[in-house]
């Protein structure tokens, strides 16, 4: 999609003021994808040249909001703690073509905020710290569970920017078990649940994809069947539910109860 509008790609190394019509530009597989009339600038962030992965001292590891689909399958494909699969199951989630897969990117995936964004499934599963830096400088943390609010909306302010996303160690040595259903054998995600087991026996389950917005749902230990249904049917509203051409509200509820269900026995049976 030719974006007729824009009349300058910025460098984001060099200050300016952030003015009405400007945009990020990251991989840009979103905004070439339609029509941007609003548009007049972008700030390019690929000039910045963040590192894409970074593994910490203290094991935690530090996502780019630059880095690609392709780096980060590349880099769970090397990373040998439990995690790791999780990682390249929602890297796959994405159904990409080629093109996709080398140019989309994590930070990219976030900010759009849609339902179905694996990146948002994965980091909020393992408890992933999204780093926001405003125009004045001024950075905060906000955990992924809580950077996206709704469907296509997040936290992020006029020209406020994601530079990255922190995994912790810990979470990334739980073991996982995920689950996915579309409509369609290559079709968007219409359910993404994902469980986490560490190594104390607590429980954690992440719900996106089939609600407007993640939700997490956190037990000190392994919960019984009712008890995580119960979890589950008071915290998500019929309002939560996702509506759209890749499923119904009631299909979606369905395919999450079932999956939390599964993900349950599928931990509590191997530990």
């Amino acid at each position: 999609m030719d974006l007729n509008t824009v009349t300058e790609v910025l460098d984001p190394r060099r200050a300016a003021p952030w003015l009405p019509g400007d945009a990020w530009l990251a991989g840009g597989t979103y905004l070439f994808s339609e029509p941007q009339p609003h548009l007049r600038r972008l700030v390019d962030l690929s000039r910045f040249g963040w590192p894409p992965v970074q593994r910490r001292d203290d094991g935690s590891v530090e996502l780019a909001a630059t880095c690609t689909i392709a780096e980060l399958s590349r880099f769970a494909a090397h990373d040998g703690r439990p995690a790791a699969g999780l990682v390249e199951q929602c890297c796959r989630a994405f159904l990409a073509s080629f093109k996709i897969w080398n140019m989309a990117t994590v930070g990219g995936n976030l900010c759009n905020a849609l339902p179905a964004g694996p990146m948002i499934s994965l980091t909020a599963a393992l408890d992933g710290v999204g780093l926001l830096t405003a125009q004045d400088g001024v950075s905060r943390r906000v955990p992924v569970a809580e950077f996206v609010t709704g469907a296509g909306r997040s936290v992020l302010a006029a020209g406020e920017l994601l530079r990255s996303v922190t995994l912790p160690a810990a979470a990334l040595a739980r073991r996982t078990a995920f689950r996915q259903a579309s409509l369609y054998g290559l079709g968007r995600s219409g359910a993404l649940v994902i469980g986490t087991l560490d190594a104390s026996g607590a429980f954690a389950l992440t719900v996106t994809a089939s609600t407007v917005r993640p939700f997490r749902f956190d037990f000190p230990a392994l919960p019984d069947e009712r008890e995580l249904h119960d979890a589950l049917a008071r915290a998500i509203t019929p309002d939560d539910w996702f509506d759209d051409i890749h499923g119904l509200p009631e299909w979606r509820r369905h395919m999450t109860f079932r999956f939390a269900e599964e993900i349950r026995r599928e931990l509590g049976g191997a530990r």
